[in-house]
This record gives C-alpha cells, sequence and structure tokens, in this order.
C-alpha cells in the first residue's frame, strides 16, 4: 500500500492551523494526514514520525529551531520534502533563501483567508504536475474532494494549555511539553509521558 500524501502545518496561530487543515481536506486530503502544531519543537518531535510529504511553516525567525532549521531536519527522514513559508517578514534575503530551498510559496504575513487558499491550491496543483511519485495521491484524493466548509478567523484565541503550562492529569501535576493538532483535536503530550492526552481530559493549574 503506498504512503498516503501527508502535510504537516507549523504556525502560532491556531486559525491558521485551522483553516489549512480545513483547506486540505476540501481538496480530499484525510484530517488523519493533516498534522498541526504550534510551534518547531513539537513538530519536530511528531514530524519525524509523521514524516510529512509538504512541510508549510512559519518562518519562526527567532525560535531555537527555526522553520528553515525544522525543513532541514525533516529531510533526513523524507529527502523530498515539499516546503511552503509563511514570515510576517520578508526580505530580498528571505526571498532569495526561499527560492534557494525551492519553497512553493513565502507568503507575507499578515494574509487573508483567500490569499493563503489561492497560494496552497497553486502549490498542489504544481505537485501533482511535476512530481510523478505524488501526482497519483494527489489525482486521488481530487476526485474525492469536497466544498470547502466555512474558514474559521485567521486571529484566534490562544490556546488553552501551552508548552511549560503546569496541568492536572488523573489526579496529579504535570507540565506539557508539546500542544498538537491532530485530526481536528487538541492533543498535548506531558514531560516524561510518551502518550497524547485530549485537552479536554487536562484542567490548568
Amino acid at each position: 500500500m503506498s504512503d498516503p500524501l501527508k502535510f504537516l502545518v507549523v504556525d502560532a496561530l491556531a486559525g491558521v492551523q485551522t483553516f489549512a487543515r480545513q483547506l486540505l481536506q476540501s481538496h480530499g486530503f484525510s484530517a488523519d494526514n493533516v498534522l498541526c502544531c504550534a510551534d518547531t519543537d513539537a513538530a519536530l518531535a511528531q514530524g519525524l514520525f509523521f514524516k510529512p510529504h509538504f512541510l508549510i511553516t512559519d518562518w519562526f525567525p527567532k525560535a531555537p529551531l527555526t522553520g528553515i532549521q525544522l525543513y532541514q531536519r525533516l529531510r533526513d527522514v523524507r529527502p523530498a520534502l515539499h516546503l511552503s513559508l509563511l514570515s510576517f517578514d520578508v526580505t530580498p534575503a528571505h526571498e532569495t533563501e526561499a527560492q534557494t530551498l525551492g519553497a512553493h510559496f513565502l507568503l507575507k504575513k499578515p494574509f487573508t483567508a483567500d490569499q493563503l487558499k489561492a497560494e496552497m491550491t497553486r502549490s498542489l496543483a504544481a505537485l501533482a504536475k511535476h512530481s510523478p511519485g505524488l501526482n497519483g495521491k494527489c489525482r486521488d484524493v481530487a476526485r474525492q474532494a469536497r466544498p470547502m466548509p466555512r474558514p474559521a478567523p485567521l486571529v484566534a484565541p490562544l490556546p488553552v494549555v501551552k508548552p511549560g503550562d503546569k496541568v492536572r492529569f488523573n489526579g496529579a501535576v504535570h507540565v506539557a511539553q508539546y500542544v498538537v493538532l491532530r485530526a481536528g483535536e487538541t492533543v498535548v503530550q506531558l514531560k516524561g509521558q510518551g502518550a497524547l492526552i485530549p485537552l479536554d481530559r487536562l484542567a490548568p493549574v
């Protein structure tokens, strides 16, 4: 059985994550094959196992692990990984680096839902046209595409639980290490534990 086409979306704004996931689902891609993370550390921890074909990430210029470095690390498990970038700062140097890396697009923030939709739709079309190994996967899911749901606002409130927050789970206090949006559900990995816990099972301390 061929590996289904997988997408990793990395952005601090929950609204961007949600809209990108809904857009990909409207093109026929399964929610199980779209992983969303709020930061690059969580994206790397999950992405090394998830092995995405397509990375859509904020530049995260001030993070210990930038979006570019995340892309380079994930290429260890997916050498042909495709890249698209989002950034508040888009300078000629940014554009040159994005072009050198072969990024499908570099979209300046803030952007509208229509702008993100146009760039992602164009990227999927290019992916199907120029990547023979992925062409069939794009074509197969396109047959199942359904109407785009009403997009969520791109500016959304911060998650209830953030990495580093203390939470109560099963009567004990833990520290949240990663917060991930997976298959439409927010899940949290606690420090020292491997399982991903649904957010509704945790209580802030």
